[in-house]
C-alpha cells in the first residue's frame, strides 16, 4: 500500500509554521540565540544560547490549553492543527476509527517534571497541581493530540531519543501499511530548554560552548564544530494513503517510500565507529522502498555537529552511495534549528519534503572550513536545485542509545 505525504505543520526556531520556517531556512538563517535568563549567573550553566521558537504557544493556544499542558505537548498540538489544516482535513468526513496518532518526545515533560520538584521542596506536597502526571508523561503529545482530531486507530510515543520523531513518522507508515489506519498524523516535539539538560549535556562534552557567537555555534561538517545546540519545537506530517487520499481529492506533497530502523548495540551515547547500523539503515530504507543509491538525489542529513558523530554519518552515506555520492546534495539544517532532540527528525522530515516538492535542497550554513574527510557534496550558504523527474531523498535520524532511522521520500 503507498503511503503519501498530505500536510506539513511545525513551529521551530526559524518560524511558526512551515511557511515562515521554510522561507527562514532557505535565506540561510539562524534561529540560535542568547537566552534571556540567569541561569549561568544562578546555577553556573555553562551554555548560554539555544535555538528558541520564534512564536511562543502562548501567543496561538488559549489560556486554559496552556495550563493543562506541558510545552512540549503545547508545540504538538500547534504543529499537528498546522498539519490537519494543511492536508485539508478541518472540512472533510474523518472515520476516526481509520485515524491514528503517533508524536514523539525524546525526554517528555520535563519542564512540568522539574517544576513539581520545586514546588514539593518550596511549598509542600500539597500544592502539586492535580494533572504533574498526565502533563510530563512522554505520551502526553501524542494523546492530547488523539484527543483533538478524535484519533481511535491508535495513539502512540515511539521514545527512542533523537530519532523519536522519525520513528514517529515511521510507525505511521507501517501502521497505514499494515491496514489499521487510513490516515495518521505522526511526527516529534521537545521543549527541553532548561538548566537541567543543559547543564547534563554540556557535562557529556556534547555542547557547542560558543557563548560569544550562538549564530555560529552549530557547524556540521566543519572542521572547528565542537558539539550540538539544544533546539526545541515540533514537527507533524499528515501520512495517508495513497488510496484514500486520491478518493478525497487531497494535495500530495510527496510519498514516503522505505523505513530502515536499526540499533547498534554498541554504547549508550557514543555511535558505532563504523557507523555500521546507519548504512544499514540507510540500505533497508532504499530496499524497501524498491529503489536503487542512484535515484538518491539529497540527503538530509543528522549531522548534529559534534566532532565525532558528523563524520562517521558522512563516511556512511559515502560507503551507500558510492561513487553517485557526487550527485547527491547533502544538507545539515540543525546547522540553523539547532537539535530539536526528539522533534528533530520530525523537523526535518517536513524540510525533506518541502525539498522534494520545491525541487530544492536548503543550505548548511556556518561551514568555512569543511572537514577535508568529507566525501559529500555539502550545499553550503544558499540553496541548489534538485533535479527534475523522479527522485528520492533520505532522511536520516540517529539517537543516543545506538537508535537508527532512515526514511526514504519520493516524487
Amino acid at each position: 500500500m503507498n503511503v503519501v505525504v498530505t500536510g506539513l505543520g511545525t513551529t521551530s526556531p526559524l518560524g511558526g509554521d512551515v511557511a515562515s520556517t521554510w522561507e527562514a531556512a532557505l535565506a540561510g538563517r539562524s534561529g540560535v540565540r542568547t537566552l534571556e535568563n540567569d541561569w549561568a549567573e544562578q546555577y553556573g550553566v555553562p551554555v548560554t544560547f539555544a535555538g528558541q521558537l520564534v512564536v511562543p504557544p502562548s501567543e496561538v493556544l488559549s489560556r486554559p490549553e496552556t495550563k493543562r499542558m506541558d510545552p512540549s505537548a503545547q508545540m504538538a498540538i500547534v504543529a499537528a492543527r498546522e498539519a490537519w489544516a494543511d492536508a485539508g482535513l478541518a472540512e472533510a468526513e474523518v472515520d476516526p476509527e481509520r485515524l491514528g496518532s503517533i508524536v514523539s518526545s525524546g525526554i517528555g515533560g520535563v519542564w512540568t517534571l522539574l517544576t513539581a520538584w520545586d514546588t514539593v521542596k518550596e511549598r509542600g506536597a500539597s500544592r502539586v497541581l492535580p494533572l504533574t502526571v498526565p502533563m510530563l508523561m512522554p505520551n502526553s503529545p501524542t494523546a492530547y493530540v488523539s484527543l483533538e482530531f478524535k484519533a481511535r486507530a491508535g495513539a502512540h510515543a515511539p521514545v527512542s531519543a533523537c530519532a523519536s520523531g522519525a520513528e514517529a513518522i515511521g510507525m505511521g507508515f507501517e501502521m497505514i501499511q499494515s491496514g489499521r489506519a487510513d490516515i495518521v498524523i505522526c511526527g516529534g516535539t521537545e521543549a527541553a530548554i532548561h538548566p537541567l539538560p543543559i547543564s547534563a549535556f554540556a557535562a557529556m562534552q556534547a555542547l557547542s560552548k560558543r557563548n560569544d557567537d550562538p549564530q555560529g555555534a552549530s557547524r556540521p561538517y566543519d572542521v572547528s564544530r565542537d558539539g550540538f545546540v539544544l533546539g526545541e519545537g515540533a514537527g507533524v506530517v499528515v501520512l495517508e494513503s495513497e488510496e484514500h487520499a486520491k478518493a478525497r481529492g487531497a494535495r500530495v506533497y510527496a510519498s514516503l517510500l522505505g523505513l530502515g530502523m536499526t540499533a547498534d548495540a554498541h554504547h549508550i551515547a557514543a555511535p558505532e565507529p563504523n557507523g555500521a547500523g546507519q548504512t544499514k539503515a540507510m540500505e533497508l530504507a532504499l530496499e524497501r522502498a524498491g529503489l536503487t543509491t542512484a535515484d538518491v538525489a539529497h540527503v538530509n542529513a543528522h549531522a548534529t555537529s559534534t566532532p565525532v558523530g558528523d563524520m562517521i554519518e558522512a563516511r556512511g552515506i559515502r560507503s551507500l552511495l558510492g561513487s553517485h555520492a557526487d550527485q547527491v546534495l547533502l544538507s545539515a539544517t540543525k546547522s540553523m534549528t539547532g537539535h530539536l532532540l526528539g522533534g528533530a527528525g520530525a523537523l526535518e522530515s517536513v524540510f525533506t519534503v518541502k525539498a522534494l516538492e520545491t525541487r530544492t535542497a536548503p543550505p548548511t550554513i556556518n561551514v568555512t572550513e569543511p572537514d577535508p574527510e568529507l566525501q559529500v557534496d555539502l550545499v553550503r550558504d544558499t540553496p541548489r536545485a534538485l533535479p527534475e523527474g523522479q527522485i528520492a531523498a533520505i532522511n536520516n535520524s540517529f539517537g543516543f542509545g545506538g537508535h537508527n532511522v532512515a526514511l526514504v521520500f519520493g516524487v
